[in-house]
């Protein structure tokens, strides 16, 4: 059975499209790549059916990532869809508590912070659209390690 994993940031076209291709890269690389589908979603449709950014096609392309999804907005259905719904900041897990059809539904929502080994002091995934090169980097590192702690708690449910 597939564990189903929606990866959610403000316009989906910097963190979340990112995410999804990093845990695709890192379930993959772990020997999960068959159990987990991942997707991703903004809480703002303002870049809907757009590429990711530029900047973060770049900064993803020189660690082995290839960004193709286009952007979308989360959606009710989407609750319904997913297991769990990977939210990269506050404002974030506000807005898709807020969308959230049930309290059930809203349980499926988790920071990526949340996940983090190797930066427990971060509670958020900044956004780097306003940043330089090094903001899309440290998102980049934040990814990697976030979606490392996803696998390693899809392998030991019971350790976490």
């Amino acid at each position: 059975m597939k564990t189903r994993i929606l990866f959610v940031c403000l316009g989906n076209i910097c963190r979340s499209p990112a995410a999804e291709a990093v845990m695709r890269y890192v379930a993959g690389r772990e020997g999960l790549g068959d159990s987990v589908e991942v997707d991703s979603a903004g809480t703002y449709g303002g870049h809907a059916g757009d590429l990711p950014d530029e900047r973060m096609r770049r900064a993803a392309a020189r660690r082995g990532y290839r960004l193709t999804h286009r952007a979308r907005m989360l959606r009710e259905e989407d609750f319904g869809r997913f297991d769990r719904i990977v939210v990269m900041d506050d404002m974030n897990y506000e807005a898709a508590h807020r969308l959230a059809p049930s309290r059930a539904a809203a349980e499926k929502i988790h920071r990526m912070a949340s996940f983090f080994r190797r930066h427990p002091d971060r509670t958020y995934v900044p956004d780097p659209y306003y940043e330089g090169h090094e903001g899309f980097e440290r998102v980049l590192d934040l990814l990697e390690d976030g979606c490392e702690g996803i696998v390693e708690e899809l392998r030991n449910p019971a350790r976490n």
